[in-house]
């Protein structure tokens, strides 16, 4: 992966205000209450975006409006960091009319997953900046989540090691893809880079794609059947191979195995395909994803991972 110059941003602090926008799919009233409930019971203030509870289709707004939210929470110097309150889709019509350069003049704080990985990606791409393939604003939080994000967010170390959740090694007992997996052993280092398969797999042969080479690459992905899984790992091999990569971490995939009706392979054949034959470390079941126990992967961060101690280490504070 080609060395950028990452812009980290300055860490929360308790009092600290956070900005509410919904770029990509449209939410509702119940929704915006649970989010605003989910950030002060952080100890953040609330500032929400002129346009929250736009819709336009399935769009929280016009285009035209979910920028306009984003920027002004960029521009606004009472923000110190910006939460999406849910993924869904459209964050990928924002990516040509982005105003990057306002981004670069006021790096902040930006999380979440899903959809918004299509943010994180053109703005690791575009500016350098450190985001957040965090939780949403409006997930159902769980202390493991919380304590994962603030660790990331507030209070920086030099090198952190990020355990999984004990409470989806749990629930592996019943549901075999919550199984932390190796498919491929050893330890690997680079910087942090992916996001949903879905939106890594658009990006393709645009402007604003992953980039992996010598990255540590991560996926997630829900509610897939695995020959779409298969097509989406394909692409993106036919780009660039995964042997390129430092290493490839794949999260808790929801709702990704065949239907009982299904002439299919398992999401782990599915997978092994492509993971298998690498020479380089390969993960599947790591705690991200669409999933409630869930860490925060700070983009362009150096990591290591280390299959043996089924560890990731962050190996530099993700903000200032």
């Amino acid at each position: 992966m080609k060395k950028t110059a990452l812009v980290k941003p300055a860490r929360l602090k308790a009092g600290d205000t956070v900005g509410l926008i919904a770029p990509g799919g449209h939410t509702d009233t119940p929704a915006i209450a649970k989010a605003i409930k989910n950030i002060e019971s952080l100890g953040f203030h609330v500032k929400l975006g002129r346009n929250l509870e736009a819709v336009y289709g399935n769009y929280g707004g016009l285009p035209e409006q979910r920028l306009d939210d984003l920027h002004a929470m960029f521009a606004d110097p009472e923000v110190q960091a910006i939460w999406a309150i849910r993924g869904g889709s459209g964050c990928i019509q924002l990516l040509a009319h982005l105003d990057y350069e306002l981004i670069r003049r006021h790096p902040k704080i930006l999380i979440g997953y899903s959809d918004i990985t299509a943010l994180h990606l053109a703005i690791q791409k575009k500016v350098g900046l450190v985001t957040f393939h965090g939780p949403v604003a409006s997930s159902t939080f769980s202390d493991y989540t919380v304590t994962q994000l603030l660790n990331v967010l507030m209070h920086p170390e030099d090198q952190y090691t990020i355990p999984m959740a004990l409470e989806n090694s749990r629930k592996a007992e019943e549901e075999p893809h919550y199984a932390l997996r190796t498919v491929v052993p050893g330890i690997c280092e680079g910087p942090l880079t992916g996001g949903n398969l879905c939106l890594v797999s658009a990006l393709v042969g645009t402007e604003y794609a992953s980039n992996y080479k010598g990255g540590i690459l991560f996926l997630e992905e829900v509610n897939e059947a695995p020959y779409r899984i298969d097509r989406m790992l394909m692409q993106l091999q036919l780009n660039q191979k995964f042997d390129h990569a430092a290493g490839v971490m794949l999260g808790i995939c929801e709702n990704c195995g065949p239907q009982d009706s299904d002439i299919s392979l398992t999401l782990d054949e599915t997978t092994d395909q492509h993971l298998k034959p690498l020479k380089v470390p390969a993960v599947t079941g790591y705690s991200f994803g669409h999933i409630r126990h869930q860490f925060t992967l700070p983009m362009g961060i150096r990591a290591r991972l280390d299959t043996e101690r089924q560890t990731l280490t962050l190996l530099e504070p993700a903000v200032s």
